[in-house]
């Protein structure tokens, strides 16, 4: 009599073992199909598992999948993948404010900035300005900064300068015309007043020449009224206006036309 002992001390062995990777957060793949062969079970259970262990930010993190075949006796094996997950990737503005040289009386409120993110469906989106002075009160740039950044701190920078600027002159309110009077009836000058686009308190200065004609009472008055805008300034400040003022004042001595000795300024031409 023989006795035969048939046994199954041999576990299966797998098809395919999935190699430990580190990938994106957006580009995680599915948990790959392992199959396995065994010595004597032509069908051999695969189970599989998978854990999520948390790293140092939301879309930072480790996956742990676990693949274990058994055959009909119970023999094991068991293969882990380590899939490491990061978020390098900093966010993507959607709109980038371009640099910009505006009028003083034109500045532009700060447009709304967002951004799209690879993992992070909510981007948090920063802002801050900072204004330096320019020469003058109504010239300056605003330095304008949003900040995106995601989940994992990834984080990306748009500057915007908006340099502001003050060219255009003050018109008057009012503007005394040239005029021919009798020497007993000759009128005070009037109160000249002047609007700016930015300035809200123009200074209008004054001032009358007598040139002497061919009696004592027949003479001509040259009434002239500067609009400045930078009467509250120091004087080192706005010096190309300051530039443009003494040579309009040489134009004034220079326009004179005969024979009557009246110079005549054309206050728009300024």
């Amino acid at each position: 009599m023989q006795k035969v002992t048939v046994e199954d001390t041999t576990p299966p062995v797998f098809d395919n073992k999935p190699s430990d990777i580190t990938v994106e957060c957006d580009a995680v793949p599915v948990a790959e199909v392992v199959t396995a062969q065994d010595n004597c079970d032509l069908d051999v259970d695969v189970t599989y598992n998978e854990i999520k262990t948390d790293g140092s930010c939301p879309d930072s993190y480790t996956l742990t999948r676990t693949w274990i075949a058994i055959d009909n006796c119970g023999n094991a094996n068991t293969h882990v993948q380590k899939v490491s997950v990061e978020d390098t990737t900093p966010p993507v503005f959607d709109n980038k404010p371009v640099d910009i040289t505006v009028e003083c009386d034109a500045v532009p409120v700060a447009e709304v900035v967002t951004a799209q993110d690879n993992c992070d469906l909510d981007v948090d989106v920063t802002y801050n300005e900072i204004k330096t002075d320019g020469n003058c009160p109504d010239s300056y740039t605003l330095t304008r900064t949003w900040i995106a950044i995601d989940n994992c701190g990834n984080a990306n920078t748009h500057v915007q300068k908006v340099s502001v600027e003050d060219t255009t002159p003050p018109v008057f309110d009012n503007k005394p015309v040239d005029i021919t009077v009798e020497c007993d009836a000759v009128p005070v000058a009037e109160v000249v007043t002047a609007q700016d686009n930015c300035d809200l308190d123009v200074d209008v200065t004054y001032n009358e020449i007598k040139t002497d004609g061919s009696c004592p009472d027949s003479y001509t008055l040259t009434r002239t009224g500067l609009p400045l805008i930078i009467a509250a300034m120091p004087i080192h400040m706005c010096k190309r206006y300051l530039l443009r003022i003494l040579l309009r004042l040489c134009l004034i001595t220079s326009q004179w036309t005969s024979p009557s000795n009246v110079m005549r300024f054309q206050l728009q031409k300024w």
